[in-house]
């Protein structure tokens, strides 16, 4: 635990040298106090004596990356909810895994080191304050961005539920025009169009789906003034598929006719 009047403490972990370097400078210049290690194995004994604010390591380690670390911190219940966040290249799929081990964020290193810094920051924040800010970082440095036809919109859902992320899903396809406010990984309002609410949640997944198309882009921390969304995420993309395979179903037919 951190003592009154001392910097949190930031435990890095990661094998490139000068990539741990520049971003533990731009990390203390956030105000943290910060140890580097190679080694996650080095981390993990570290937190017994000493808890840090975060853990950020590198997923690409040779003995331990953030995919097998995350699961090993959380396991000891005084660790639980000490956020362990994963640094990558920025692959889609490499996204997914982390938040599928357990991590509470994902960084891309190609990031510039303030820009990380800051969005560490930020977690810590959240976690310190309960609460997850608005102002983390500039809109256009707090984006998750993607394209629809390499990661389909149940996927990016799944992620941000798995995730518990709070922010806006702007989702863009052809003429679709939509945005999805999400609570903690839920989601809280949505709208396209005349749509509002589960109807819009439903229309959006399905729209998407079929196309197979489009982009999307998340924006950390913006919160919707209201709730039009009642069912669980879960409920309503089970639902569009469902209304997808009746929708092929009723094709199918019609062609054998």
């Amino acid at each position: 635990m951190t003592q009154p009047g001392r910097a949190s403490k930031i435990l890095l972990i990661d094998s490139n040298v000068l990539f741990a370097k520049r971003l533990g400078e731009a990390l203390k210049r956030e105000g943290f106090e910060v140890v580097i290690s190679a080694q996650a194995a080095f981390g993990l004994t570290t937190l017994e004596y000493d808890t840090p604010a975060a853990i950020l390591c590198g997923m690409n380690m040779r003995e331990m990356g953030a995919l097998d670390l995350a699961p090993i911190v959380h396991a000891d219940p005084k660790n639980a909810s000490l956020p362990v966040i994963a640094i990558g290249d920025g692959n889609q799929r490499a996204l997914m895994e982390a938040f599928q081990a357990g991590c509470e964020d994902y960084v891309d290193r190609r990031t510039d080191p303030a820009v990380i810094a800051a969005h560490i920051r930020g977690i810590v924040i959240s976690k310190r304050d309960g609460f997850r800010p608005t102002q983390m970082l500039q809109q256009s440095e707090t984006t998750l961005t993607g394209s629809l036809s390499h990661q389909d919109l149940p996927g990016v859902v799944q992620l941000l539920q798995q995730a518990r992320q709070t922010g806006a899903l702007h989702i863009n396809a052809m003429d679709l025009d939509a945005v999805m406010f999400f609570d903690g990984g839920e989601i809280a309002h949505a709208e396209t169009g005349n749509l509002f609410g589960d109807e819009a949640v439903i229309y959006i997944l399905k729209t998407c789906t079929q196309l197979g198309t489009g982009v999307y882009k998340f924006n950390y921390g913006s919160a919707s003034p209201q709730r039009t969304v009642l069912r669980s995420s879960t409920d309503l993309m089970l639902d569009a598929m469902r209304e997808i395979d009746e929708s092929q179903r009723d094709m199918a037919d019609k062609e054998a006719l």
